[in-house]
């Protein structure tokens, strides 16, 4: 494990792992080219990373490589998009050979692949949980969307729960189940959302000292439901961590309190595992293991993102008795299902599954959890360290008694770590948590110089 051995700022910046991959050289329009013309023919809604935007144009593994072939890690793998590594050979060759037989036929015909993908994505989950039906559709805010639509269909009850800070897609109904105040945009009446509190222990009322704080948290769904709502809802939903929110984990007994409440009150429970599925907390291959406990299980699964390695893809998994409230209706995703991006999820299922993607994810992340916990010790800019396996925040304040985020500065370590070579992310609701959550395929000496950057761009930001 690769620190920092100063207490200052590190002088010398860490160097990149070697890689023997080497890029194709880029012939196309220039960064400036690009830049005008996106300005000019793209809607200006499309923001970029960066105060001098990069131009990514290849990927390899955990590499990515901009114009003038300069290389990166990838510590944020496209928001959890990337699972198993940027253009993995296993799965290109998969997408390659289907591209050349077939790319689009709608659900209406038949196509072994679907077939065979729902059969194996099924087996990922606990048999007694029934979760066993899927659907597929193209992102998150479409599996989110289906969700409501299905506890809706099957409760016959309208109210839904949400938490606040949390993010669930950037459609209409989606962004109704949001409460985040840069994602959210006026959506009326909320499509008939309401927000509970967040079981933050970090900055919340009952924090990691309190072995009661997830009942206690729950409280605050069971009072939502009493008093905002007819006390019958349609459903309710969590990311296990929440993503865009900062990483804040569900604390233990949080789950299956809420559950209890739920379904007391006629609704279906519905983990958001967009961002925390497939291994990547390391301890289970799906969030809700990992923090409900055994025993608890939700009624409706939905997932994206690392789901494809990259392709537009996503799902929504739930019983077959909730699943069969959707034939009362004709339900169709014309591209859910098609034949390419089945080749796609297969094939990264398969590289999941085969190459114990998941004991990667909880090795590695016990290293880099490890490093980031002495880098606590040394930088009092760093506040609270949050997630398992390769899923991490690190929440950064000005002052760690009373917790005052570290905004400003947040957004500078951002910054310079970019200039260093590693891209990672933010987020959080005051914009003031490093985001890492790296493609699962990345090494122990990718760990140290991800260590090495955060080492030097925190203690710049420390000695300013």
């Amino acid at each position: 494990m690769t620190t920092m051995s100063t207490p200052a700022a590190a002088t010398r910046a860490p160097a990149l792992p070697p890689c023997d991959f080497k890029p194709a050289p880029y012939s196309g329009p220039t960064k400036a080219e690009v830049l005008a013309m996106r300005k000019e023919f793209c809607t200006p809604a499309l923001v970029t990373y960066y105060k001098d935007p990069i131009m990514l144009v290849q990927g390899h593994m955990q590499w990515l490589f901009d114009e003038t072939g300069r290389r990166y890690l990838d510590a944020l793998g496209g928001i959890v998009t990337v699972s198993v590594g940027h253009c993995h050979p296993k799965v290109m060759a998969a997408v390659n050979a289907q591209n050349a037989l077939l790319q689009h036929a709608t659900t209406i015909y038949l196509h072994p692949t679907i077939a065979q993908y729902a059969k194996k994505l099924a087996s990922t989950f606990p048999k007694e949980s029934n979760l066993s039906s899927v659907y597929f559709v193209n992102s998150g805010s479409d599996a989110n969307d289906l969700a409501m639509l299905m506890a809706r269909a099957h409760s016959g009850n309208f109210d839904m729960i949400a938490l606040r800070n949390a993010y669930h897609g950037g459609s209409a109904a989606p962004m109704g189940l949001t409460s985040h105040s840069t994602w959210k945009y006026n959506v009326p009446g909320g499509f008939g959302v309401h927000h509970a509190g967040l079981p933050d222990r970090y900055r919340g009322r009952y924090g990691y000292d309190d072995a009661n704080a997830g009942e206690r948290y729950a409280a605050d769904v069971l009072e939502t439901i009493r008093f905002a709502t007819s006390g019958k809802v349609a459903g309710f939903i969590a990311e296990p961590m929440q993503g865009v929110g900062g990483v804040v984990e569900m604390p233990p007994g949080y789950l299956k309190a809420v559950y209890e409440h739920v379904r007391g009150a006629g609704g279906l429970c519905i983990s958001d595992e967009v961002q925390t599925g497939f291994g990547r907390t390391g301890e289970n291959f799906w969030g809700f293991q990992t923090v409900g406990g055994p025993g608890v299980y939700p009624d409706i699964v939905t997932m994206a993102k690392g789901i494809g390695n990259g392709c537009p893809l996503a799902a929504v998994v739930t019983t077959p008795a909730i699943a069969k409230s959707l034939t009362s209706r004709i339900h169709f995703n014309t591209f859910g299902g098609n034949p390419v991006s089945m080749a796609q999820g297969l094939a990264t299922l398969d590289v999941i599954l085969d190459e114990n993607i998941q004991g990667r994810a909880k090795m590695l992340g016990a290293t880099l959890f490890a490093g980031l916990r002495d880098l606590q010790k040394k930088h009092t800019l760093i506040g609270d360290i949050r997630g398992k396996g390769l899923m991490c925040g690190v929440d950064l304040v000005t002052d760690r008694a009373a917790r005052t985020p570290a905004t400003a500065q947040c957004a500078a370590v951002f910054e310079r770590c970019k200039d260093l070579g590693l891209l990672i992310g933010k987020g959080g609701f005051f914009g003031n948590v490093l985001r890492i959550k790296p493609p699962m395929c990345l090494t122990e000496a990718d760990i140290g110089f991800m260590l090495g950057v955060l080492d030097m761009a925190i203690g710049e930001q420390e000695g300013a």
